[in-house]
């Protein structure tokens, strides 16, 4: 089940959810944690503002998350942001469903697109954004989140 806006504990439990994964996953580490913790906080703060959305999947616990951050725009592409789903989530069609309710909220708040950042080898989130509509537009080494890593830009125009 898909749900709309902000419930108790989705913070921690995004923010936990990013920093385990990531650490298992990339090496990542508390800089990489604190960001997401800190970004996101500021994100829940103004949820309620016109062009923020977040979604989550589950049922009284979240198992993925998803959100178009309407205030954050970039040449008048709104970001998606904070996108993940537990391990036991993953394959359910949680992804491609949220995926399908930010794009129908983005149009429908008049939005130019979205983009998005992620990084080189995330293959199964880049296939579904590619499965949506997102092309790569630019390709870079960084360190954004506290790893060196090959950052990549996606958008989606309207």
């Amino acid at each position: 089940m898909i749900h709309e806006g902000y419930v108790a504990g989705l913070l921690g439990w995004c923010v936990a959810e990013h920093g385990r994964y990531y650490a298992r996953e990339w090496g990542f580490g508390p800089f990489f944690e604190s960001k997401v913790a800190m970004d996101m906080a500021d994100f829940v703060r103004r949820a309620d503002q016109p062009g923020n959305h977040i979604w989550w999947a589950g049922d009284e616990t979240p198992v993925a998350t998803l959100t178009l951050d309407g205030s954050d725009t970039r040449d008048g592409l709104v970001h998606l942001r904070w996108f993940i789903a537990s391990a036991a989530a993953r394959g359910q069609g949680f992804g491609h469903a949220m995926m399908t309710r930010a794009l129908d909220a983005a149009r429908s708040d008049g939005a130019g697109g979205i983009y998005l950042t992620t990084f080189a080898g995330l293959d199964a989130a880049r296939h579904l954004y590619e499965a949506h509509g997102f092309g790569l537009v630019h390709e870079a080494e960084d360190t954004t989140w506290g790893t060196p890593v090959r950052e990549q830009l996606f958008e989606m125009r309207f």
